[in-house]
């Protein structure tokens, strides 16, 4: 029985090592794709930002004010476009920012606080490639390392009402 505990702690260990030596790839490619949708949206926004230096000192939020002030239901509602692609444009300059605030921001960035339809595509497109960088073989040894010692933990706290019986009965 303790070898085969042994085992599963081993397995238990190999799989979230596995899973361990993903995450930076996946933070890699996140990142990658927060990035090309930022310059997606720059491009967007880069027209409107040509009209709004133009005629309104460089803004943008009086240039979608005055598309909102008109009569004309086309002017209204280019207006309302307009302050979709600029709020993505927001949106995505201010996560591309956070993520490059430092190393671990990379990783709060991308699983506490993410553009979710970024994430969501990202996962979608993800290809379980290794790559063996330091970083991953560290990420790999922690989380099979953490996973391990809690699964080792969880399986202790549900079998210590059986060792207690045991002992008593001896």
């Amino acid at each position: 029985m303790k070898r085969l505990a042994a085992y599963g702690r081993l397995i238990c260990f190999f799989v979230a090592a596995m899973i361990g030596i993903q995450v930076p790839q996946f933070v890699d490619q996140y990142g990658d794709a927060v990035y090309a949708h930022l310059n997606e949206a720059k491009a967007s926004v880069a027209e409107f930002q040509q009209e709004a230096d133009r005629y309104f000192d460089g803004s943008i939020e009086r240039l979608i004010d005055y598309y909102r002030a008109s009569d004309d239901p086309v002017f209204i509602d280019g207006g309302e476009s307009i302050e979709s692609i600029y709020q993505r444009y927001q949106t995505l300059q201010s996560a591309w920012n956070q993520y490059q605030q430092g190393h671990w921001q990379r990783y709060q960035t991308t699983f506490l606080s993410p553009v979710v339809d970024i994430r969501s595509e990202a996962w979608a497109r993800y290809d379980y490639a290794v790559r063996l960088t330091p970083e991953a073989l560290v990420m790999a040894v922690a989380v099979g390392l953490i996973v391990s010692l809690l699964a080792d933990l969880l399986l202790s706290l549900l079998l210590w009402p059986l060792r207690k019986r045991r002992t008593v009965a001896h």
